[in-house]
């Protein structure tokens, strides 16, 4: 009997709960994949989010070499603002804006 009761009460819980983000489905997905060159992808979800980020192969010495990529993406939060963030990742590091950053 316990044990319905707990199985009752999940099944409850778990109907009760509102649809999350596992719910997106994919609206929009390119992908131009240029092997050791690079990349471009874009795709945005039915909740919302959106990206792009594009990659290409830079030479920063004779033997370095290393993909640099560049981006951005967008998603509205729980607080209902949409954010919005750009990014390039190279030589420095991983860098994003975004209005809602800090800027250092």
């Amino acid at each position: 009997m316990k044990f319905l009761i707990a199985l009752a009460a999940i099944v409850a819980v778990a109907m009760a709960a509102p649809a999350g983000e596992g719910d997106a489905t994919i609206v929009k997905y390119e992908n131009d994949f240029k092997g050791s060159d690079g990349y471009n992808v874009v795709y945005e979800t039915s909740n919302g989010i959106s990206g792009a980020e594009q990659a290409q192969l830079k030479t920063f010495a004779d033997d370095v070499a290393a993909i640099v990529v560049k981006g951005s993406y967008s998603y509205t939060g729980t607080d209902g603002q949409v954010y919005s963030i750009t990014y390039i990742a190279d030589e420095k590091g991983f860098q994003p804006e975004g209005a809602h950053l800090p800027k250092v």
